[in-house]
């Protein structure tokens, strides 16, 4: 390092004096320029003959710049420390903070499970709907033999009250003489006593009560012939007369539905 600012200030007084000695006062002059350079190429040549320790020396001793730290730059508007809470110095800021996170929380629960609610009971049947979901009927004045419609749920149900030579008939019918195979036990719950949707399986029509081929009855539409146990035995109809749900509340009352 000594010897390059030596050979520097050497250069620079040789030049110094040479230009002086010239006599010139202008930097344009030619000759002046020519022997300026030359002494400065002088001295930048002598440079390159230091010694490869120096010049080591001199690369190893500058100083190198270092980026500051993450937590030197620190922050521009004091907005962390600013607005941070304290856990010891404010107990009640933070007690204050998660009672209106939890009270908002709790909002947010409760207008959805009203929705929920809501959702779930308009999917439900009215009051009026599960009132015509069922009906019961007191069959205790059909006389033997006899029919009676009633009205369920906007159809017509039949209800006939059969005799014993009825249901010995009906029971004695083999099952490969019936298009829709059911036994006359399968379809009823008590014998004397016959449920059945006033409803033609063919095309909805309503058949005639105590008419037809087998005494049960017919429906004048296309001219299906049902039996007293409401079984398809002639005509179009491919399915007996629906038996809908039912049950006996007391001897002679009937809750279909």
């Amino acid at each position: 390092m000594n010897a390059f600012r030596l050979a520097s200030q050497m250069g620079a007084r040789v030049a110094t004096a040479q230009y002086k000695s010239v006599g010139l006062r202008s930097a344009s002059t030619t000759a002046a320029r020519t022997a300026f350079n030359a002494n400065i190429g002088a001295a930048s040549s002598s440079l390159t003959t230091l010694p490869t320790s120096t010049a080591r020396s001199i690369s190893t001793t500058l100083p190198v710049a270092k980026a500051p730290a993450l937590h030197e730059l620190g922050s521009v508007d004091h907005a962390f420390t600013d607005d941070r809470v304290d856990r010891i110095a404010e107990p009640e800021r933070r007690a204050f903070t998660y009672l209106l996170l939890s009270g908002v929380r709790f909002a947010y629960a409760s207008t959805a499970r009203v929705l929920v609610v809501k959702f779930v009971s308009s999917m439900s049947a009215s009051a009026d709907v599960l009132a015509l979901a069922s009906a019961e009927f007191d069959v205790g004045g059909v006389a033997p033999g006899k029919t009676i419609t009633v009205k369920w749920r906007g159809k017509p149900v039949f209800i006939r009250h059969r005799t014993p030579t009825e249901i010995s008939t009906e029971a004695s019918v083999p099952l490969s003489a019936l298009r829709d195979e059911e036994t006359d036990d399968d379809r009823t719950l008590k014998p004397e006593w016959l449920v059945v949707l006033g409803i033609c399986t063919h095309l909805g029509c309503v058949p005639i009560s105590g008419a037809g081929d087998f005494h049960g009855w017919f429906c004048p539409c296309h001219g299906s012939h049902y039996d007293v146990s409401g079984r398809i035995r002639k005509g179009p109809a491919p399915l007996n007369l629906e038996v809908p749900p039912y049950k006996f509340t007391g001897d002679t009352k009937i809750l279909i539905g």
